[in-house]
Parts: structure tokens; sequence; C-alpha cells
């Protein structure tokens, strides 16, 4: 089965039925939670922003400015700077729970090592650059937006607004009659649903931007290093794999399909009352059991569906296996490397598992989505949530696996549920 659930805002809002959907009214909520932190952090930076931009025209315009009032503005200046790493914690946390509005993805969350390592560490400094979005950018853009809105709204109301003696300036013109203001009523009506869309793209502007900055994905020299030996050590273990695969297959698999053969054709030739019969019979037993093992070692290394039916298809197959009914979603395109393609579907198989085994759900969804250079597989259910990878409950193998390719897994799993489990796998165009 396919499910076309929209992912996130930003994608709600490339489908036809986005103006009928949730979407319009949770960027509503969205825009409209954001004004009370945007306006508080706006007046703190106004406070200091204002005299400092004071400062500036004075200077440009060569007029002296006192020293007193520099020293107090560059101590105040050093100050907000000193304390917006400390403000900036509780504006990302309350950020990123707002952000399931329109964004429901889950995010990497920023460890906090204590008040002194957060003054190194680069993505504190992006949430301080997200908080000085939020005081200084985001008002603007929300003030248009109003303006834009109550223009809008003029031209809606501009009918009942015409008196006899007072006419109304329209946009560009004036009128004097409700009945010449009828056209602009009405183009006012008309753009309602364009004032929706774009309050939805402001949102989910600022929603990619948010997810930009509070991502807690570390980057540097040292990571990327062992990112590089890690690439290195994956390639050599997929190269030694297919050799593997390839010898019993070609090799091992052939000469005990062979000898299992054999050994029946002696059994004909052997009669049942014959001492050697006992002995050819176990003989023949376990060498056809020994090629169902061997078989199982092979679809273990990669399955076999997965090479003829890609991995669309492939995880179709286990959603049809599956112990309760799932919804499969595949936006792939191009063919993907081997590693990823493995790596997915043995994420799916596990996490499928672990939802029969643990999560007491009536229905699951699987999302295979390729974008910006990555595939991204995402596993929902409905059931008890609460799953947590120290009670082993293969979360920590599952995140390994993912590791090894040089991936990514993020979970959520609130008691009660729902429990998502992302992943997202580097794969290049």
């Amino acid at each position: 089965m396919t499910s076309d659930v929209p992912l996130h805002l930003a994608s709600a809002l490339r489908r036809r039925d986005y103006l009928v959907s949730r979407w319009p009214w949770r960027s509503l909520a969205y825009l409209a939670t954001t004004l009370p932190i945007a306006g508080v952090l706006s007046i703190g930076l106004l406070v200091v922003g204002a005299p400092l931009m004071a400062v500036v025209n004075a200077t440009r315009q060569g007029r002296p400015v006192e020293l007193p009032i520099l020293v107090f503005l560059t101590v105040v200046a050093l100050t907000v700077l000193a304390l917006a790493p400390v403000v900036s914690i509780a504006v990302a946390a309350i950020e990123r729970w707002r952000l399931r509005l329109v964004d429901p993805r889950p995010l990497h969350r920023q460890r906090f090592t204590g008040l002194v390592a957060r003054y190194r560490d680069a993505g504190a400094w992006r949430e301080v650059g997200h908080t000085f979005l939020l005081g200084g950018l985001v008002p603007l853009a929300y003030w248009l937006l109003f303006l834009i809105g109550l223009l809008d709204l003029t031209l809606i109301a501009s009918p009942w607004l015409v008196g006899d003696a007072d006419p109304v300036i329209v946009v560009w013109t004036t009128v004097d009659t409700a009945r010449q203001a009828i056209p602009y009523a009405a183009v006012g009506i008309l753009g309602v649903p364009a004032l929706v869309y774009l309050a939805g793209l402001l949102a989910a502007g600022q929603a990619a931007v948010a997810r930009r900055l509070l991502d807690g994905a570390a980057d540097s020299t040292a990571l990327r290093e062992v990112a590089r030996s890690r690439a290195r050590l994956v390639d050599a273990y997929e190269a030694e794999r297919r050799r593997i695969e390839r010898d019993v297959h070609d090799g091992a698999q052939p000469r005990l399909t062979s000898l299992t053969l054999q050994l029946g054709l002696a059994r004909l030739d052997v009669p049942d009352d014959s001492p050697a019969a006992r002995p050819l019979a176990v003989a023949h037993e376990q060498a056809k059991g020994l090629m169902i093992t061997l078989r199982q070692i092979v679809q273990g290394i990669r399955p076999q569906h997965l090479t003829e039916l890609g991995l669309a298809g492939a995880v179709r197959e286990l959603a049809g296996a599956a112990t309760i009914p799932v919804d499969v979603h595949a936006d792939l395109g191009q063919p993907l490397p081997e590693v990823v393609e493995t790596t997915a579907y043995f994420v799916v198989s596990e996490a499928l598992g672990n939802v029969a085994r643990h999560a007491r759900a009536g229905r699951a969804e699987v999302r295979l989505t390729r974008s910006a250079g990555s595939l991204v597989v995402e596993i929902e259910d409905d059931g008890c949530g609460d799953a947590d990878p120290a009670r082993g409950s293969g979360l920590t193998g599952l995140a390994d696996r993912v590791a090894a390719v040089d991936g990514r897994l993020l979970l959520s799993s609130p008691p009660g549920g729902p429990t998502l489990v992302r992943v997202e796998l580097p794969c290049p165009r």
C-alpha cells in the first residue's frame, strides 16, 4: 500500500489540497506562537540596538560622541553577547518543541555539557544566531505580512467603509461609493488564498532556517577525518562482502547441490534393508539442511529480492509479510548505491521487527524519500511508544549500522506513542 500524507509543511505547500488541509491552521499556530517570543527578544535587542544606531549615525554625520556613552554601549553589547549562549538555551528548547507544529521530523538535540563548554561549542553559537534571528529579522517579516493582510482586509471591507461624504483610499485610488468599491472587495476575497499560502511560506521558511540552525549535528576536522576513515573501512568491507557472496553463490552452493543430488541417487541404488541405507539417508538430509542454511546465509548478506525488485519493491515485500498493516510510500527516482540500498533494507526490516515485538501497534507506515543528496527512511507506528535504546530494543545496533555508512538515526518515541524512527543516509545524485 502507498501513502501520500505530507511529511511537513514544506511538502504540504506543494499539494493541491493544501488550503483544505490542516496545514494552514498549523502554520498559523506556529506564526502566532512565534509572536510573544520574537516580541520579547526584539524589545531586548532594540534597547541595545537603537542607541547603538544613534551613535553610528552621529559618527557618520561628524557629531562628537561622549566617551561615557561609548563605554556604556560597549559594556551593554558585550553583556548581551555574554548572556546570549545562556538565553538561547531556553529559546532553542521552546523552538524545538514548537517546530513539531509544522515539521514533526525529529531533530538531533544539542547536548548540554556545561556553561563553559557552551561558549566553545559551534552548535551553541548556531542557537545564538537563531535567537538573534527571532529578535531581529522575524519581526520585520511578520510586520510585512501584517501590512499585506491589513491591505487585503481593507479591500474586502471597502464597500462598508465608504460613507456618503467620506471617500476611502484603496491601494492607489480613491472610491466614493460602495458600487465603486465592489471590484476591489472581489480582488480582496480572491487574494485570501494567496495570503494563506504566503503565511504558509513564511512559516515553512522560518521552520527550515530553525531546523538548519538547531540541528545539533557536530562538524569538525577530526570528525571529518574519522568519517573518511570509516568510509574507507565500509568500502573495504563491502568489497569483501561481495567477494564472499560471489564465492558462496558460485562455488560452495553448486558443489553442495551436486553433493546432495549424488547422495539422493545413491539412496535410490541402496536397498532399504542395507546397513548403509540409514547413514546414507541421514547424510542426505544433513546435506539438504546445509543447503537451506547456506541459502539463508547468502540471503542475509544481500537479500535476493532486494537485487531483483529494488529497495521499494523489497520493502513492500517486508510490509506484506508483517503481522500488522504497513503502508509504504516510496519516492526514490534514480537507482540507489548498493550499500545505501542494503542498509536501508535492513533498517526497515529491523524496525518493523521491533514494532511487531515491542510496540503493540495497530498500524505502521514506511516512507522512503530521496532529497538533498540523502535517502531518508522513516518508520512510524501508532503503538505505545517509550522506545529506549538502553533497554536493548535493537535500536543501538541499528544506529551502529547506519553510522557505518556515515548516516544518522533519530528517534521520537514519547510515552503513549507514536514512535518515529528517522534514518538519513548520504546518497549523492
